[in-house]
């Protein structure tokens, strides 16, 4: 059905893609709502988005260019009597800045890779089963990954497609730093980065999964999680006195842990252990910094550093309660899946939008992409969204309206939080080690005074975002200045570069990219002098975890239907009873068409 053609009326309209976005369009979709779900862009999940090595290369060249300025269509035609237009903003390009892109190859490399033809784009996607985690309701006090089972037929369940890796193009590289050109000693070039460039998933925004935070939980209540399959993190790791070292948190890592004494095995189980209810000594500590309460412990500067950057994930001046909390929610999800409290799902990030679409598109949402809203069509008396005039002219009446916040003007009083991110691709990993299906993650104290704590996150090949040879490594923190400046002392001191050539023995940084991100957390949602049936999504926020993204879908959730179960779980095919069938049908017999209970349900009118 083309664009033109879109029913006219819809009980929610949602423009974007993000995380938010997507998982308020599932639950509507859910219990019954009419959804049309847009984006202007030509892929899903928008600042949520993984993108293969070309599609990196297309995305960044894009943010690159000088954005052209959007001619305002005068839709006042459409409007009846006592209704007046409210206009959208243009999309913010700016929640994407100071970009940066260095390749360390030689010239001949990159020769050979701009002429170079484009891998089969019809090459399977091969998935370690040994260590894949499926989360569901059954399997919630598993406690090793060896017992997890991979999905069965998850290829099959699909039906929103990633449309911004079908229009993948060869991209010449975009930028070389010429003074930074080492000799070419790695055996993975820029050439073979760009004809493998299909392989790689590489995301936008670096998160991880807590097995106990809401991400999973939802990911179980509502079936989503059969669309996905996922990874365990296999350890957690601190940059501290110029190296790298495994952080021990589980109690078979504590007594493994050679780094510790005795007594602090000891002094460190039995913190453990005590932190994880409330006593009167925390509260005596109550409005004092966590560091302090942990130097009072009597636990010394091996465990004070692990239990602030590793387990916490704090800073030194974070309250007791904050940092009393993050210990307890890194514990509690200690043990459910593995030996650490992370998952990752396979292929990236940016399938889990991605997942939440799929299930909205199966309950009968209609998706758009290439497509936007220009304007609101707003009651005078009422003050309410009535409908909403699309890119094309068309009038599409709603109930409600949700929108990602790059289209609703900011107020400038106060300059907007940013986001400091970095993507390399290395040659090794920072902590080899027997396996070389290792995941990740790295906490990484500030490495001066006016630096932030980063966080670095390193994927394998198995976890299906990078090719054989390679690492793929995300590092993000909240921005002091611009990405280069706050995170290329971290890479120098971590990894090989032409600025670090002491650095012999760590891995090789291949290719890197370093920009900004707007920080969603600190953007204003309220005060916009929107109706009161449109709700405004930020992006995503500094944390490890996808509470505030989750947190934030919910409650748009309830102010739309506040009687209403948040995500809840889809009905067995055999359950289903479709229009003008027979009730006494054996579950899953076919049709005279040869089309099955499934197949009947997952034929959703998805919109390209």
């Amino acid at each position: 059905m083309a664009a033109e053609e879109l029913p006219s009326e819809f009980d929610v309209v949602i423009l974007g893609t993000g995380l938010p976005e997507s998982v308020v369009a599932a639950a509507c979709s859910r219990v019954g709502q009419r959804v049309l779900h847009l984006d202007r862009r030509s892929y899903y999940a928008a600042n949520w988005a993984s993108f293969t090595f070309n599609g990196l290369l297309s995305w960044i060249q894009q943010y690159q260019e000088e954005p052209q300025p959007k001619e305002v269509q005068d839709w006042s035609s459409l409007l009846d009597e006592g209704e007046e237009l409210v206009y959208l903003s243009n999309p913010d390009s700016a929640s994407i800045s100071n970009l940066q892109v260095f390749c360390f190859t030689s010239e001949e490399d990159e020769e050979e890779a701009q002429s170079s033809d484009l891998p089969n784009p019809t090459e399977e996607k091969a998935v370690n089963e040994d260590t894949d985690v499926k989360p569901s309701a059954d399997s919630n006090e598993e406690a090793t990954t060896e017992k997890q089972e991979t999905v069965g037929g998850a290829e099959e369940e699909q039906v929103t497609p990633t449309e911004g890796e079908e229009q993948d193009t060869d991209k010449p590289h975009l930028s070389t730093a010429q003074s930074q050109l080492e000799p070419t000693r790695k055996r993975i070039t820029y050439a073979h980065l760009v004809k493998e460039g299909r392989r790689f998933n590489i995301d936008l925004v670096s998160k991880l999964m807590y097995s106990r935070g809401s991400l999973v939980d939802l990911l179980i209540k509502s079936n989503v999680s059969r669309y996905a399959e996922f990874k365990n993190v296999t350890r957690i790791l601190t940059y501290r006195n110029g190296n790298v070292e495994q952080v021990p948190c589980s109690r078979a890592d504590v007594f493994a842990s050679r780094q510790l004494s005795v007594v602090e095995k000891r002094k460190l189980m039995r913190f453990l252990t005590s932190c994880m209810e409330e006593t009167e000594e925390h509260q005596a500590y109550s409005g004092r910094p966590y560091l302090e309460f942990l130097c009072d412990q009597k636990l010394g500067d091996n465990l004070q550093h692990f239990l602030l950057h590793s387990i916490a994930m704090v800073t030194e001046d974070t309250p007791i309660e904050e940092g009393l909390a993050a210990t307890r929610h890194f514990l509690r999800s200690l043990g459910r899946y593995g030996n650490t409290p992370f998952l990752f799902p396979l292929y990236g990030l940016g399938e889990i939008p991605q997942c939440f679409c799929r299930m909205c598109a199966v309950f009968g949402g209609i998706y758009c992409l290439r497509h936007s809203v220009d304007c609101l069509v707003v009651d005078k008396d009422t003050n309410r969204c009535k409908a909403v005039i699309d890119n094309r002219g068309q009038r599409i009446s709603c109930s409600h309206f949700v929108v990602e916040d790059s289209y609703v003007g900011k107020k400038a009083a106060a300059p907007r939080r940013l986001l400091s991110r970095a993507v390399l691709i290395t040659d090794g990993s920072v902590l080899p080690s027997d396996s070389d299906q290792q995941v990740s993650m790295v906490t990484i104290p500030p490495v001066a005074a006016r630096y932030p704590v980063v966080k670095m996150v390193e994927l394998c090949p198995s976890t299906m975002t990078c090719i054989p040879g390679t690492y793929l490594v995300h590092l993000t923190c909240q921005s002091a200045g611009s990405a280069y400046e706050d995170l290329a002392p971290v890479v120098t001191r971590c990894f090989h570069t032409p600025d670090s050539p002491d650095q012999e023995n760590r891995p090789s940084v291949l290719w890197c990219v370093y920009f900004n991100m707007v920080d969603g957390s600190g953007v204003e949602l309220e005060g916009h002098g929107l109706p009161s049936n449109v709700y405004v999504c930020s992006g995503l926020d500094s944390t490890l975890g996808h509470e505030y993204a989750i947190r934030q879908a919910e409650l748009i959730f309830q102010k739309i239907l506040p009687e209403e179960d948040f995500c809840p779980p889809a009905p067995n095919p055999e359950d289903i009873i479709y229009d003008g069938e027979n009730p006494s049908t054996p579950a899953g017999e076919e049709d005279e068409d040869g089309a099955g209970e499934e197949g009947k349900r997952e034929q959703s009118q998805t919109q390209e």
